[in-house]
């Protein structure tokens, strides 16, 4: 008999490739899947998925009001609503999902996909991290099974609760056809370098702003931004006020298969977080893995996750800091470099055969294989 599974998660599903994997693996276990998210006022529509989904509609898109609405609503979803197990993704669902465990007495996966309490948003509002902190604190402790997406960030959980999560890393699938576009059929020029920063996140202390500026220093090479993020209006505004409108392209979020067409065209990609809190300190971004599978080389700030990655495998360099100068400096001898770039492009190939889902999913399975 198949079994009955709910994942929920606060975002409009469009772009999250983790949940979207998880939901597959799942299907692969004979499970029926039904994933929860919202649907906002701008959010694209969803391309047709193998399981089924519902995204709430909200009075309230942020704030206080829109926490409170969507954990309302989703405690009454669940609890309506059959399930053999409950997937939660993040702390801003995890108090409905353990509330309708503990009523109708079903296993509950917890997911984190980042140290929520020190994320930025958080950092400095401490009565609202306080709140936060108090859910986490009471309910934490009481689950069986989590998952995070690094070993930092599994460190940080266990020194605060004595529960040592699982590490599921946000690996895409091995990909067998990324390189069936063009520069031409996607709109992009040959005569130049393409530098890629891509994420549905591109928020501050992550670096985008310095990128930006050091465009102009960068030599014969356009900046493709893909993506959104609370920053993006004003990486527009740097680069009207910089006249910098030759240098730098900007594109919206775009679905997974086509965002990769355009990273597989780059010769660059970039990840530039600030370890200006936890979070983003001990961050493994996606996009790490994106740019291995797409077989581009890789410039990072130096994190500690990033960095195990990059120099197991030898698939990139690092900035020193983020000043605008050094930044273009490290792009301009990267790119002019071509044996250490074709040196980097075949590590990435060989890394491609093992940093994949296929292998993190394994992980995955024997968890949920208990429940279903």
């Amino acid at each position: 008999m198949r079994k009955k599974v709910i994942v929920s998660v606060i975002n409009d599903l469009v772009t999250d490739q983790r949940v979207n994997k998880v939901c597959q693996t799942l299907l692969t276990m004979n499970c029926d899947v039904l994933l929860i998210g919202r649907k906002m006022r701008n959010s694209p529509e969803l391309e047709n998925r193998d399981y089924a989904y519902h995204r709430m509609k909200l009075m309230f898109e942020k704030g206080p009001l829109f926490y409170a609405e969507f954990n309302f609503r989703l405690f009454f979803f669940l609890i309506f609503k059959k399930a053999d197990m409950l997937i939660s993704n993040d702390l801003d669902t995890l108090l409905p999902n353990y509330l309708v465990k503990k009523i109708k007495k079903i296993p509950l996966v917890y997911d984190a996909h980042e140290y929520f309490t020190e994320v930025p948003e958080l950092v400095n509002r401490r009565h609202i991290q306080g709140i936060w902190k108090f859910i986490e604190r009471k309910i934490f402790p009481n689950l069986t099974d989590v998952i995070t997406v690094n070993d930092s960030i599994s460190d940080l959980y266990y020194n605060d609760y004595g529960t040592r999560p699982h590490v599921v890393r946000n690996i895409p699938r091995r990909s067998q056809s990324l390189r069936t576009a063009t520069r031409k059929s996607l709109g992009l020029p040959d005569d130049n370098y393409i530098i890629i920063l891509q994420g549905s996140g591109i928020n501050v202390q992550r670096g985008a702003e310095e990128l930006v500026e050091a465009m102009q220093f960068v030599d014969n090479t356009i900046l493709l931004i893909i993506g959104g993020g609370d920053v993006i209006n004003l990486l527009k505004d740097m680069v009207n006020k910089l006249d910098l409108k030759n240098k730098v392209i900007f594109k919206p979020r775009l679905p997974y298969e086509q965002m990769m067409q355009y990273t597989a065209v780059a010769d660059l990609g970039l990840t530039l977080d600030k370890p200006t809190n936890l979070n983003y300190k001990f961050s493994l971004p996606n996009k790490l893995f994106d740019y291995i599978q797409a077989g581009i080389p890789v410039l990072s700030s130096v994190l500690p996750e990033i960095e195990k990655i990059i120099l197991k495998y030898h698939v990139g360099d690092f900035i020193t800091d983020h000043n605008p100068r050094n930044i273009s400096d490290k792009i301009n001898h990267m790119l002019k470099n071509q044996a250490l770039m074709m040196k980097w492009k075949k590590n990435c190939s060989f890394a491609a055969e093992k940093l994949t889902w296929e292998n993190e999913e394994k992980i995955l399975k024997e968890i949920y294989s208990k429940y279903v």
